[in-house]
């Protein structure tokens, strides 16, 4: 029985040596690592970078008078949640008695996240809304008046299973 011919090396295709696969499988790589990156860079947003800053810049002394305003009339507020029903105690110090409040649900790095809630008054102190489901993690939160008077702030960790106290920070 003869033995299959060998073919020699120098007259082999070029497909069949490993040379050539190795020098393209280079930049063939940096081809892919390129796509996957604008994938990447197109497929998830940057929320963090506002549209207007100039705008939101001059609005910062707004911010300021108003949570002076807050720590002016002694405001803080308890939160709790129980059963899917986010409660909010203002206490005693509301100069007069308020329909509603709006809690602004901040995610820090998603504005697709973002969740704003209206609370109903249910005595002259005591405010309930029913807490959709949220991710978890982090949430800035920000109450506020419809007037848009003063306001408080403070960090949320979902889910929420702790009270938080919101103090009016200067």
């Amino acid at each position: 029985m003869s033995e299959p011919a060998l073919i020699p090396e120098h007259k082999l295709p070029w497909w069949r040596h490993p040379w050539p696969w190795f020098l393209m499988a280079l930049p063939m790589s940096a081809v892919i690592g390129g796509i996957v990156t604008i994938w990447l860079a197109t497929s998830n947003a940057d929320d963090l970078v506002s549209d207007d800053y100039y705008k939101d810049g001059l609005a910062i002394r707004q911010v300021v008078e108003r949570d002076a305003r807050a720590e002016q009339l002694g405001l803080s507020a308890k939160l709790d949640v129980q059963a899917g029903i986010l409660k909010v105690n203002l206490g005693d110090k509301l100069p007069t008695s308020i329909g509603h409040l709006k809690l602004q649900l901040i995610h820090p790095t998603q504005a697709g996240q973002d969740i704003t809630l209206t609370l109903k008054a249910v005595g002259k102190h005591e405010f309930i809304t029913p807490l959709p489901a949220l991710t978890a993690g982090r949430y800035q939160i920000r109450l506020e008046p419809p007037d848009r008077s003063w306001r408080l702030t403070g960090e949320w960790h979902s889910p929420f299973t702790d009270r938080l106290t919101l103090q009016a920070h200067l």
